[in-house]
């Protein structure tokens, strides 16, 4: 049913990601699907905020990025489940369906936010995704 199922972790909360990254390995293998685990790199460069970084900042943080993103998913994805490893940036939900749409995916995994007494709703890149994919989405909590 799922070919291929791009899966989202934000690694500055990757503890409360586990779920959502098991959630997707338990579907690659249900379906024997390749996993297109990606975290994304917020842009700062073209807002006023962007001046205030050294100049190599986002190159730095994406290899960071790739690293961590490895480092992640050797200790929380088995041998046996094909996965590739994306590093975005830019907008983050910009660049989830970016490539959703790039590696034809069929499903998209992310997590929401848990709701608190003052937030009920999913976050605002989730949202988005949500309101946007042309492919089915699934949000865990």
């Amino acid at each position: 049913m799922y070919k291929d199922i791009l899966v989202s972790i934000d690694l500055g909360n990757a503890e409360n990601e586990l779920r959502t990254l098991e959630t997707a390995v338990d579907y690659a293998r249900t379906f024997k699907s390749r996993l297109h685990i990606m975290t994304v790199v917020p842009d700062y460069g073209m807002s006023i905020v962007g001046g205030f970084f050294p100049k190599e900042h986002e190159r730095q943080a994406i290899e960071h990025a790739n690293t961590a993103l490895h480092e992640y998913t050797s200790k929380h994805v088995p041998d046996n489940v094909k996965h590739r490893h994306i590093v975005g940036h830019g907008s983050i939900y910009r660049e989830i369906l970016r490539y959703a749409n790039e590696i034809k995916a069929d499903l998209i995994v992310l997590s929401a936010k848990r709701p608190g007494p003052e937030d009920y709703l999913i976050g605002p890149n989730a949202a988005r995704v949500v309101r946007h994919a042309e492919i089915s989405v699934l949000v865990v909590r």
